[in-house]
């Protein structure tokens, strides 16, 4: 798989598809899992704590503040998408390690 399959343009930015492992020793970006952006978090899957560890680390990657990572599909699933301001997809693609 390719990172144009997980990560599309959108007005102002892009979306991402996340497969989100909540609990693991660090957080951290994987890499490209199927049709999808692997990435782990050390935060457990409760009252939102996952989430928003997720944002943080995908802020954080990308050089963008908090405000501009959100999840769009998949609050309560392992499986999200997430849309970022002012990130072009080849941009994203290369912060994230999975493009040139």
């Amino acid at each position: 798989m390719n990172a144009k399959e997980c990560i599309r343009p959108v007005a102002g930015g892009v979306e991402i598809d996340l497969k989100v492992v909540p609990g693991a020793s660090r957080s951290r970006v994987v890499g490209l899992l199927g049709s999808a952006l692997k990435v782990q978090v050390a935060a457990p899957p409760e009252k939102g704590k996952a989430n928003a560890a997720v944002v943080k680390l995908i802020a954080k990657t990308l050089g963008v503040g908090e405000k501009a990572v959100r999840i769009v599909k998949g609050e309560t699933s392992p499986n999200k998408r997430i849309r970022v301001a002012g990130v072009t997809p080849d941009a994203a693609a290369k912060a994230l390690g999975v493009g040139a």
